[in-house]
């Protein structure tokens, strides 16, 4: 028989610990606070569960529900964080489970809690002592928490068709991603946490506060490790729009330069409306180290993100916000942006200062061939050349573009490893041209096909395109 509901008992008392409970209680529907009450139940009725007057779970409780979907390390913090929730103000031994109440309210806090109650639990999940932590501490607690998103989506097989590489001890991207988070944390003064001699500044409550405010991946990373590590409320998130579904043609499979941290990053800048799909348009594993091949494959079809590895190990691109076009002037629009995932992960927007957004040009004698995104022309902020596996990134500080500093490790680079993604649905143009076939497609191959005398035998055989009509 299911225990009584906590958010149908608080009510009846009158204290201030119940009116906490209460206000953490009207933050979920009804239906919510019965699958919250079910879950406790589940926790506190085992053969783990605490000795209490007061039905309570352990932690021994809480590892054996989650099993092995979450790190160790992450399903204690999870308990400590419940467990330190102090709703009475007098202390609790450590040998006392999570009560009801601490639950709820760690749940509320969690998932539908603003800024100021994310870092209540985050602090208690980060050490047992009132009052500043360290740095170090702070970043300890983002390496385990990006850890932990990758490891719960591996485990319950929702990486979106994208995959994780194994490796040994601590995944390099998991510390470049929380290198990347945590260097977001600011100091009283406003200056930012920057530099291994700032590790062992305290890092009091407002601190954090301001912290999980200004980098919303904290907060969304503590929501996906709370649904799938618990499979609580899993129908409250929208997985789609953290990891895009990953669209590779049959048969072309390889292995991408890109994880899947690295997509979870560059897709949180992306516009919202083109976050739930990449399609691979071009791989230089797959298709060749060839730039009029790069040229035909990804023309006229939408926004897209380009990436590549040079020689040192360096990992860059840009979103394309535009369908690339071969043509002498430049393209784009100020949603455009350059990026660095390793060895450290930023994005660099636009400055205002010019339109340089995108640049693509082939075959033409008096101005460069190539691929550009910022800068100008000889000093672009990412430079592919036409001589494909050559490139530049040239900043003096600075691309006056997207104020990106110079990406790879050496100014004028080498590079095998090139990938272009189109995100989001493909435009109606590109629609369109699949229906048709390569003579309506390409005129030239039409008149080469004629004046070569051969004749045209699906003429009238095919349904006319509807533009055509």
């Amino acid at each position: 028989m299911l225990a009584l509901g906590f958010c149908q008992i608080e009510g009846k008392m009158g204290n201030a610990k119940s009116r906490s409970g209460q206000n953490a209680c009207s933050q979920f529907l009804p239906e919510e606070r019965a699958e919250i009450d079910r879950l406790f139940d589940a926790l506190s009725s085992g053969k783990h569960s605490s000795n209490t007057p007061h039905r309570s779970f352990s932690l021994q409780a809480l590892q054996s529900h989650i099993g092995e979907a979450l790190p160790p390390e992450m399903v204690t913090r999870l308990y400590d964080g419940m467990q330190r929730v102090n709703l009475t103000g007098t202390a609790k031994g450590p040998s006392e489970g999570v009560s009801q109440e601490q639950f709820t309210v760690s749940m509320s806090h969690l998932l539908k809690g603003n800024s100021e109650e994310k870092s209540l639990i985050i602090l208690k999940m980060i050490s047992a002592t009132e009052g500043p932590v360290k740095a170090r501490e702070v970043l300890k607690f983002t390496e385990d928490l990006v850890g932990s998103v990758v490891h719960v989506l591996d485990h319950r097989q929702q990486l979106r068709g994208w995959t994780q590489k194994k490796a040994p001890g601590c995944p390099p991207r998991v510390q470049v991603l929380a290198a990347q988070l945590f260097s977001e944390m600011k100091l009283q003064e406003g200056e930012k946490l920057l530099g291994p001699q700032q590790l062992d500044c305290d890092c009091d409550r407002a601190m954090i506060e301001d912290w999980v405010f200004r980098t919303p991946h904290v907060a969304t990373f503590l929501s996906v490790v709370i649904h799938r590590g618990f499979l609580l409320l899993c129908s409250s998130l929208n997985l789609s729009a953290l990891l895009p579904e990953r669209l590779v043609d049959q048969g072309r499979e390889f292995e991408s330069i890109l994880d899947v941290l690295s997509v979870i990053y560059l897709n949180s800048h992306l516009p919202r409306e083109q976050r739930h799909r990449w399609h691979l348009l071009f791989s230089s594993e797959l298709h060749g180290h060839s730039f009029a091949q790069l040229c035909g494959l990804i023309t006229q079809r939408g926004p897209c993100v380009m990436l590549l590895e040079d020689h040192d190990g360096h990992v860059f691109g840009g979103f394309a916000s535009c369908s690339w076009e071969v043509k002498p002037q430049f393209q784009g629009d100020d949603r455009c942006f350059l990026f660095s995932i390793s060895p450290s992960m930023a994005v660099y927007t636009c400055t205002g200062y010019n339109d340089h957004y995108m640049y693509l040009n082939h075959r033409q004698q008096t101005i460069p061939n190539g691929l550009g995104m910022g800068g100008q022309h000889n000093y672009f902020g990412l430079w592919i050349d036409v001589d494909f596996g050559k490139g530049h990134s040239k900043a003096k500080p600075t691309c006056t573009t997207y104020n990106s500093p110079q990406l790879s490790a050496k100014e004028n680079f080498r590079f095998e490893k090139l990938e272009v993604w189109a995100v989001g649905d493909p435009p109606e143009s590109q629609l369109a041209k699949s229906k048709k076939s390569i003579l309506d497609v390409d005129p030239e191959a039409q008149i080469l096909l004629e004046s070569c005398g051969r004749s045209c035998h699906s003429q009238g055989l095919r349904e006319v395109p509807e533009d055509d009509e």
